[in-house]
């Protein structure tokens, strides 16, 4: 079972890399590292918000039961905590860009 779920993520972050990396045959690093870090926030949103509404789901048919309710509060808590690391690594761009490209290179302060 542990083999498919690495299949399965290595497919789909060949899903969300594999276009990018292809259509950017002539574009410099820097809209390449926009791109992958516009789809991998568009992708973790999409599955933070997944997380909220299973978290959801879950409290509705807890019904009272302590111990589902504990586990419906993770849930929820995962989902909090994937939209905060979804936003740091969103405002990450102008740090990576200044990483790969010093001081004097160009920022990414919004992606084109």
């Amino acid at each position: 079972m542990n083999m498919n779920k690495k299949i399965l993520f290595l497919a789909l972050l060949g899903v969300i890399l594999v276009p990018t990396i292809c259509f950017a045959q002539t574009t410099p690093l820097q809209k390449i590292i926009c791109n992958v870090q516009t789809a991998l926030v568009a992708t973790g949103g999409g599955l933070a918000t997944i997380a909220f509404i299973v978290a959801g789901i879950m409290f509705l048919t807890a019904t009272g039961n302590p111990s589902r309710m504990t586990i419906a509060k993770g849930a929820l808590l995962a989902g909090v905590i994937g939209i905060v690391i979804i936003i740091l690594a969103g405002s990450a761009g102008p740090f990576v860009s200044q990483i790969f490209f010093g001081a004097n290179g160009p920022t990414l302060t919004k992606c084109e």
